[in-house]
């Protein structure tokens, strides 16, 4: 399974002529990109329920996939819709308040990431607490899919402690983070080759020790 050449070029197309008339009289092109993607994810579902708990193939991928029109109303870009499909993979869909997988399809921009995004103050505060105690706990499930702390991505994080923690501590820098998340990017070539899903599913299979910590710090 993989994602098809045509969806990147129908993407590649979208983001050239971002506008309600050409894309209404591409919806065919549409319609047959969205259903690859669709399959792609059905499939990228079945994968994850073989060696994940926290997934089954109960999940559908038409509640995983957002949709594809902008919501302009507070925005100064006010071209109608993304050019890129993305889908979040949990067993509430897109809409989980918890860890879980999350792909993004743009021409150039592939990546699957898992963890927690921007999770709830108290979601947050279990999190950090379980970081603060089990440290070691953390960086041996990093470990294990050869990843380390400094590949926990850093786009959401305080600039200072957060509160009942010191600038002092040797974990800091960790307990700033407001996201926990791993990802791994693709190439269009990847993407749309023969193994596309497979080098998927091994990105998730490397991130599961750590999307496992998370669960356990939320008593998941």
């Amino acid at each position: 399974m993989k994602i098809e050449k045509q969806t990147l070029d129908f993407l590649n197309l979208l983001y050239e002529n971002n506008n309600r008339e050409w894309f209404q009289e591409n919806k065919m092109m549409y319609e047959t990109t969205l259903a690859n993607v669709k399959d792609y994810i059905t499939q990228l579902i079945i994968a994850l329920s073989e060696f994940d708990p926290h997934i089954n193939t109960d999940i559908q991928a038409s509640r995983c996939l957002f949709r594809i029109y902008r919501d302009t109303r507070f925005s100064k870009d006010k071209t109608p819709y993304k050019t890129w499909f993305a889908a979040g993979i949990s067993i509430d869909g897109r809409k989980l308040d918890g860890p879980e997988y999350y792909l993004h399809i743009e021409p150039g921009k592939h990546f699957l990431a898992a963890g927690y995004w921007r999770p709830e103050k108290h979601h947050l505060q279990a999190i950090r607490q379980e970081i603060d105690y089990s440290y070691q706990e953390m960086v041996d499930a990093l470990s294990l899919g050869n990843w380390t702390v400094d590949d926990l991505s850093t786009e959401d994080k305080l600039k200072r402690a957060p509160a009942g923690y010191s600038e002092d501590d040797p974990h800091i820098e960790i307990l700033k983070l407001k996201s926990f998340i791993l990802y791994q990017s693709f190439t269009d070539a990847e993407i749309t080759g023969a193994k596309s899903l497979q080098k998927v599913v091994d990105t998730a299979k490397r991130i599961l020790p750590f999307k496992r910590f998370i669960h356990q710090a939320l008593d998941q």
